[in-house]
């Protein structure tokens, strides 16, 4: 199937940590995505991608409790589910997919077997919107720095690619700075953004163009190797009460 390609309108939002799942009663982030999608046919219909918990039914029914009371028309995609008999066509049917948190590496293995890797991608070039949280985030970028590799510990994880560079997610945690400046020191991942709990950062193509906060205190991060050395530049940010 032939789809026209919408230029420029590509369009990643990318949560260190917060929306519904973090911040129940903060949903700030959540309805910027919303904002975020520009359509003359109506609410937008949002998709929310729980493979990283393994479909798990408390992420999913916390979804709808969120998502129901924004103007939206929300639905999930469970492919644990043996019921789901077309996933990918599951993908094209919605606007917006929003992929929740968990252990990263597993939802990528996940999604390449079932070839929704190769359908997200297809999906951000025609013009949908893809977000996510924590592994919903870091996913779409070229690596990551992860606990998905080895259980309590952070290591370089390749992803998707379709974002340049490296995502640290929950920044702002204990060691995940540290790592991420170790990780890069030693060759071993790019430069990238680091991203506080309660950031977004939001691209449209490859291009980062704007930095949202659902809290004063939280913010977005450039990560940068200048003359060899780890810099980092704290990234302008807008705080959305």
């Amino acid at each position: 199937m032939t789809r026209c390609i919408e230029p420029g309108r590509s369009q990643i939002i990318a949560l260190g940590g917060g929306g519904f799942s973090m911040e129940p009663h903060n949903l700030t982030l959540d309805r910027y995505i919303l904002s975020s999608w520009r359509s003359s046919d109506g609410e937008p219909r949002v998709c929310f991608l729980p493979t990283a918990t393994g479909d798990s039914a408390d992420y999913i029914n916390r979804f709808y409790s969120a998502f129901e009371k924004l103007p939206c028309r929300p639905s999930h995609l469970a492919l644990s589910d043996e019921k789901t008999a077309d996933p990918i066509a599951k993908i094209w049917q919605n606007d917006i997919i929003y992929v929740g948190g968990g252990n990263t590496r597993e939802m990528l293995a996940v999604w390449r077997a079932r070839g929704l890797d190769r359908a997200l991608r297809e999906a951000w070039e025609t013009g949908k919107l893809l977000c996510g949280i924590s592994a919903g985030a870091i996913c779409w970028f070229e690596q990551a720095v992860s606990d998905s590799v080895v259980a309590g510990e952070l290591h370089p994880l390749k992803c998707l690619g379709l974002l340049p560079g490296t995502a640290s997610p929950h920044y702002d945690e204990p060691g995940r700075r540290e790592t991420f400046h170790r990780c890069l020191a030693a060759g071993k991942v790019n430069e990238g953004y680091g991203i506080d709990d309660g950031v977004g950062l939001h691209f449209i193509g490859r291009q980062l163009v704007k930095v949202v906060c659902s809290r004063p205190d939280a913010f977005g991060y450039r990560v940068m190797l200048i003359n060899g050395k780890v810099a980092e530049t704290m990234l302008p940010g807008t705080f959305v009460p």
